[in-house]
């Protein structure tokens, strides 16, 4: 149908002449159709089977359940602390990372990339222009002068008869997504490491409360023992005993203020500011974020699904795929179809006459016969490529199900051990309040007042560590779940 379309349009419009070569669009035609009926060569990617039970083999414990509807907490977890500095710095960080700017930028590339492979969908066309003067040899030819005005139209179009540029383009597509996904587990990581940080620096300020309410204590002892040691009451050793443990607890507190500035620098760079932006911010004491009272999770299969290095290792078994089409297509014929058409003429008067016009059109194939087997081996080279992609695709799901088992257990846990120590804390506190008191009375030496108040120290640090590996437990759970790249896809 073409073609009598083209032939007409040469007889009315009279650009070509007469002769037009209906006997060449017919074979078009065939080609064509031909074109529309071959399938691609090469495997089609087939979705891997998502092994997953029905249920995680550790206990839920702690809070934990599985429902169907967890995908709403899962999508902004960090809101569940229900704590806005924290949220105001994960939007922050999801605005203004650098690392996730990046991975923006690698998609924009990938795109640019799959753009061009679509390009292959259509014919090329050229346009050449030339004005010359030149003079011929008096050995060869006139030895007279002459101009040359040429102006003309090239076009090419290669017939993707076996699919080798369809296979490109998917695997083009692939490479996209890959990226996308790994953009995606960039954000996720990011987010979860936000939270760690802000989580570590109210840790940090909670050991250093407790240092400090220690420190008060025991500066109080070591008063009453000097006085005692100059009234006669006691020997020296009470005094430099409840003096060691005094300047033990003192020497805590910078390295506690250490950890709480190295966390906030921390937490400006990850937000993409420079480090010391965040102090004032940060500086005003607040309590460890508490956990939720029920953290409700996906059934496996799902959370698996929506884990984007799963998405991401599925993406590239995809890419792999493609791409041994891609190779196979080689083994193949090439059918490209050329046309020229254009004006030449010897002078510019001349160049807009009817027979100043030249025209060409018609088909050109190549096929490679021999190269050593080169084409068969970056068969088999891709063939193994792919193997590998599944291997790794395999691995990211085994993987994947020991990162949510061992935070399931670490977060159920915790949650025991920080039950113990609250108990042992109290304990310690009224041990502490006995010693003391029965110390003053004469009725025990220092030492049970030295025993007691190193112990406390200790609970209350180990509690206010505890409090906060539950909460960093939580956010570990959350990221191997892979939530939080869903809510700021929206």
């Amino acid at each position: 149908m073409h073609g009598f379309l083209i032939t007409d349009t040469c007889r009315k419009t009279g650009f070509f002449p007469n002769a037009c070569p209906i006997n060449v669009f017919p074979a078009i035609i065939l080609v064509l159709i031909l074109l529309s009926g071959c399938a691609a060569v090469g495997p089609e990617f087939q979705t891997p089977e998502l092994s997953a039970p029905d249920t995680w083999h550790t206990k839920m414990a702690g809070g934990l359940a599985v429902s169907e509807t967890a995908s709403r907490d899962q999508a902004a977890w960090w809101e569940l602390f229900t704590d806005p500095l924290l949220t105001r710095l994960i939007e922050q960080a999801a605005a203004g990372n650098l690392d996730l700017q990046k991975a923006v930028v690698r998609i924009q590339e990938a795109r640019a990339l799959y753009g061009i492979s679509q390009a292959g969908n259509y014919p090329i066309l050229d346009s050449t222009g030339l004005v010359q003067r030149r003079q011929s040899s008096d050995e060869t030819g006139t030895g007279n002068a002459s101009g040359f005005f040429h102006a003309g139209f090239d076009a090419a179009w290669e017939l993707d008869l076996f699919g080798g540029v369809q296979r490109s383009q998917e695997a083009a597509l692939a490479e996209m997504e890959t990226r996308q996904e790994a953009m995606n587990n960039v954000l996720i990581s990011l987010q979860a490491e936000v939270a760690l940080h802000y989580l570590e620096l109210r840790t940090f300020q909670e050991r250093l409360v407790a240092a400090r309410g220690n420190l008060e204590v025991q500066k109080e002892t070591y008063d009453i023992n000097v006085s005692r040691f100059n009234a006669g009451l006691i020997g020296e050793l009470p005094v430099y005993q409840s003096q060691y443990i005094l300047e033990q607890t003192r020497s805590q507190i910078p390295l506690l203020q250490d950890g709480i500035g190295r966390a906030a620098n921390r937490l400006a760079v990850l937000v993409g500011k420079p480090p010391g932006t965040l102090h004032d911010a940060l500086m005003e004491k607040h309590a460890i974020p508490c956990i939720p009272v029920e953290v409700v999770m996906n059934i496996p299969a799902r959370t698996l699904r929506q884990r984007p290095d799963i998405r991401r290792a599925e993406r590239v078994l995809a890419r792999e795929t493609a791409l041994v089409g891609v190779a196979m297509a080689d083994l193949y014929p090439r059918f490209h179809l050329n046309g020229t058409f254009g004006l030449e003429a010897l002078s510019a008067g001349n160049f807009f006459n009817s027979g100043s016009r030249f025209w060409g059109i018609g088909p050109r194939v190549s096929w490679r016969l021999f190269d050593g087997g080169r084409i068969r081996q970056t068969i088999a080279a891709q063939s193994a490529r792919q193997e590998q992609a599944m291997i790794d695709y395999q691995s990211a799901l085994l993987t994947a199900k020991e990162e949510i088992e061992n935070a399931i257990l670490a977060f159920a846990k915790e949650q025991l051990r920080r039950d113990s120590l609250v108990k042992a804390t109290a304990a310690a506190r009224n041990a502490g309040r006995i010693a003391r008191d029965q110390y003053q009375a004469g009725l025990v030496d220092f030492s049970n007042v030295l025993d007691a108040q190193r112990s406390l120290l200790s609970f209350e640090d180990q509690l206010a560590r505890s409090r906060g590996a539950v909460s960093a437990n939580l956010v570990r759970l959350y990221k191997s779940l892979g939530g939080g790249w869903q809510h700021m896809a929206r």
